[in-house]
């Protein structure tokens, strides 16, 4: 594959994401992968302007003002993917923290099927390989809670809606066939799957960290 590998991770809040990313790019690295690391949220020219509406959305929930929200948020998919994602070297690998499928957790009222239509009339670029990352609601909650910054989330502050969200998201996953990777053990486990899935996609070769081979097949490890 020579042109760019588009991977997104998304999921719910407090589910090691951020820490899975850089372990998936150290791993790769280290098999001498050219990765670009992005986040949708710095790569964005127009953040500021949505998370005005979405604080708006916050105080006063309609659906008037969700799909506001989605709206927007798909433009700044669109202008990313235009800008961004298109002047990324041949063969690099771009691993990208959330995308579309991560408002399959945070919105309430707009159904993602109606998320995913608007990012695809605005042309975003859909990722070869989308992968959820969950944990039990509990584990994520006390791991935010675990952390200086808590959740820092503008639309999630009880477990209630931690549940909900994660919940949401799962489905999600499986109606939609993304990579389901439960972060629950160590990251090392996490780590491996999701680079034996971005393997998959750039033609079945075999990947081996700390003794372990994970084949691209989708085969189960094997000590070396």
């Amino acid at each position: 594959m020579n042109r760019p590998l588009f991977v997104s991770l998304d999921g719910p809040k407090g589910t090691g994401k951020t820490t899975l990313l850089e372990a998936v790019t150290k791993a790769l690295r280290a098999d001498n992968k050219k990765v670009i690391r992005l986040c949708e949220k710095k790569s964005d020219p127009y953040r500021g302007e949505t998370m005005a509406l979405v604080n708006k959305l916050v105080r006063n929930p309609t659906r008037e003002l969700e799909l506001r929200v989605c709206e927007r948020l798909a433009d700044s998919r669109s202008w990313i993917s235009r800008h961004v994602l298109a002047k990324q070297p041949p063969g690099s690998i771009i691993l990208i923290d959330r995308w579309y499928p991560s408002d399959a957790a945070f919105r309430r009222i707009v159904p993602f099927a109606e998320i995913l239509q608007l990012n695809i009339d605005r042309n975003v670029q859909v990722p070869d390989l989308h992968v959820g990352v969950v944990t039990d609601p509990d584990i994520s909650w006390a791991r935010a809670a675990a952390r200086g910054r808590g959740l820092s989330s503008t639309v999630i502050h009880k477990l209630e809606e931690q549940v909900a969200c994660t919940q949401s998201f799962e489905r999600a996953i499986a109606d939609h066939g993304w990579v389901l990777c439960r972060n629950e053990g160590t990251i090392e486990d996490a780590t491996m799957q999701v680079v034996s899935e971005i393997y998959k996609v750039l033609g079945g070769r075999d990947f081996t960290a700390n003794g372990v081979t994970t084949t691209g097949d989708g085969n189960r490890p094997f000590r070396a």
